[in-house]
């Protein structure tokens, strides 16, 4: 008799005025997985574009480093967003392929649903309310950065438990370890996290509310990983690490020395272990010596995205002094001469700041063109919890999540005509950044 239990790991759909597959995958909800072990796993993953529902549709097809489109639908806004001029999307699997698998399959005893952003809860609510309509007896488990940072809202979704609550109901620990990357079929993305926290503490970051100082895992459990991931086949890595680079001498650099000895893959391979590593999350600049820029390209790093967020010196020392212009230029320079193409270098420059009066957004992409580099306008998210998400209670109803949404709040500060300037001198000034 099987006495172990049987769950079902959903990647629920976005619902957002935009979405991209930047090596977006559910590293929370596979490490859990892998923590338990000792259960029956199924998995659906809404935003798994190696589905066979995108087979025959190009469009959808990954550009060289495993990024691209989902399909998407256009749907109607919230009521809170009538005022923002831009079109609404459910982004994803159309839900008649997941209630086609829950009819297809035994219900299992519990459903886990991976959260991320706090204004996506309309996709969670949809898989939620579709569970408890086919699959009634199942146990639904809401986990993520949602339910840590909205936790009340999160409860009222419908879900029977809250990840990390004191009756969410544990299983004992099995052998597995790492997050079970071996529930896709032929995963050719993946992602990656070593260390947990940040020494930093920036005015307008969540990572202060989800970790207490700063640790990393273990050099041979982060070795054991890795081998594990490689083996399944994946092409490209994301590193989901908030300070990927802090101690870099105990941490990132034995890992970066074990990747440049494996073995290529074929005698016509240049690539060590056949595998392209990306920082979708964002480097340190004050940490990238020549050194280290140079293991980094060495050992198959692809993409280096910088967060920089402004040049303005006030705003910086007022968020966190995480970095400062000098660090960022030298940074840059490091990397390309260790050989990183200038396209592959991008700066993070937030967009729709409550404190854009000392911002000076304009400046700072001069900046960064100047260097030589590509900017990437992040959005900006009002969170609670932190400081900068306390500055917007002016503008918004903070305790509505959807009005967190990094598209709608940058229109409402800024107004849509600014913002469409921005964007355009953005792409303006990254179309005369060329490769080296």
């Amino acid at each position: 008799m099987n006495n172990k239990p049987s769950i079902l790991l959903i990647n629920p759909p976005i619902y957002d005025f935009a979405a991209f597959d930047f090596w977006l995958r559910p590293l929370g909800m596979l490490e859990a997985a892998g923590e338990i072990a000792d259960a029956e796993f199924q998995l659906f993953d809404f935003l798994d574009r190696t589905h066979s529902f995108y087979s025959d549709k190009p469009k959808y097809k990954n550009d060289k480093w495993g990024r691209g489109q989902f399909f998407s639908t256009v749907i109607e806004k919230p009521k809170v967003f009538e005022k923002v001029p831009r079109y609404y999307y459910r982004f994803g699997l159309p839900a008649e392929i997941f209630i086609e698998f829950l009819k297809a399959n035994r219900p299992c005893d519990f459903v886990f649903i991976q959260t991320v952003m706090t204004y996506w809860y309309l996709g969670y609510r949809e898989v939620i309310e579709a569970v408890r309509t086919y699959w009634p007896k199942a146990k639904i488990i809401l986990g993520g950065p949602y339910t840590k940072i909205c936790p009340e809202h999160a409860r009222n979704l419908g879900a029977d438990f809250i990840f990390g609550d004191e009756n969410y109901p544990r299983h004992k620990v099995g052998g597995f370890r790492f997050p079970m990357w071996n529930l896709y079929k032929n995963p050719e993305t993946a992602a990656m996290k070593i260390t947990r926290g940040c020494p930093f503490k920036c005015t307008y970051c969540t990572v202060p509310i989800f970790n207490e100082g700063f640790s990393a895992k273990p050099y041979e459990q982060i070795i054991e990983e890795f081998d594990f991931i490689i083996s399944l086949g994946v092409k490209n890595i994301a590193f989901y690490d908030d300070s990927l680079l802090y101690k870099a001498d105990e941490i990132i650099k034995p890992f970066l020395r074990y990747v440049m000895d494996c073995p290529a893959p074929s005698k016509n391979s240049q690539k060590r272990c056949g595998v392209n590593f990306h920082t979708p999350n964002a480097l340190n600049a004050r940490f990238i010596d020549l050194e280290l820029a140079e293991m980094l390209v060495k050992a198959g790093f692809k993409s280096f995205y910088i967060g920089f967020e402004s040049k303005a010196g006030d705003f910086q020392k007022q968020t966190g002094s995480k970095v400062f212009d000098e660090e960022f230029a030298r940074a840059a320079q490091n990397l390309i001469e260790a050989g990183a193409e200038k396209s592959s270098i991008t700066a993070y420059l937030i967009l729709g700041h409550p404190k854009f009066e000392i911002q000076n957004i304009v400046e700072s992409l001069k900046f960064v063109n100047s260097i030589g580099v590509r900017s990437m306008l992040a959005d900006f998210s009002p969170i609670p919890g932190t400081p900068d998400g306390k500055l917007c209670e002016k503008y918004i109803d903070m305790n509505e999540p959807l009005m967190h949404n990094k598209t709608a709040f940058p229109i409402i500060l800024y107004g849509e005509d600014k913002i469409d300037r921005i964007k355009d001198m953005c792409r303006s000034l990254n179309r005369e950044i060329k490769s080296v």
